[in-house]
């Protein structure tokens, strides 16, 4: 006979992109327009994965990139 147990699985994604836009709180806002999009046409998936939070910031590329 198999046992099962539940595990908590925690998981992250981490991406970069480069964005054209006029200054730092523009380029955020397209990108997470962009995610809000995404999140909504697929809601099914992420409620069933327990997604919580997805968060991101704006920086201009430099030295400690």
């Amino acid at each position: 006979m198999e046992v099962f147990m539940k595990y908590k699985v925690h998981w992250l994604i981490d991406g970069l992109v480069d964005v054209d836009a006029d200054d730092l709180e523009n380029a955020e806002k397209i990108i997470k327009n962009k995610i809000e999009d995404f999140v909504k046409e697929n809601s099914s998936f992420f409620n069933e994965i327990g997604a919580k939070a997805v968060q991101g910031q704006a920086y201009l590329p430099g030295k400690d990139e």
